[in-house]
């Protein structure tokens, strides 16, 4: 398999991988497990809200804003109301 790469970022990585003590292709191999779990953690918290977050659902009634995607903004509402 060939992967065409900018030579300076090729150059880069290959002194990683030599000061790391590891052969390019496992650093690179590396790099794109966690790249795509990431990618998988990423698309199950567009699905998933966390538990905090589901609490505070419901002290703001059950709606948030469509500005407010992880419930920042109806934590830091409910906490003004919770300390006034």
């Amino acid at each position: 398999m060939q992967v065409a790469l900018n030579p300076n970022l090729y150059g880069e990585a290959q002194t990683y991988a030599e000061k790391q003590g590891l052969n390019l292709t496992i650093v690179i191999e590396k790099f794109l497990e966690r790249f795509i779990s990431g990618q998988d953690k990423i698309a199950s918290q567009e699905q998933e809200l966390p538990d905090a977050v589901l609490n505070l659902l419901g002290a703001t009634g059950g709606q948030l804003d469509s500005d407010d995607l992880n419930g920042r903004k109806a934590y830091y509402q409910h906490v003004e109301e919770k300390y006034k």
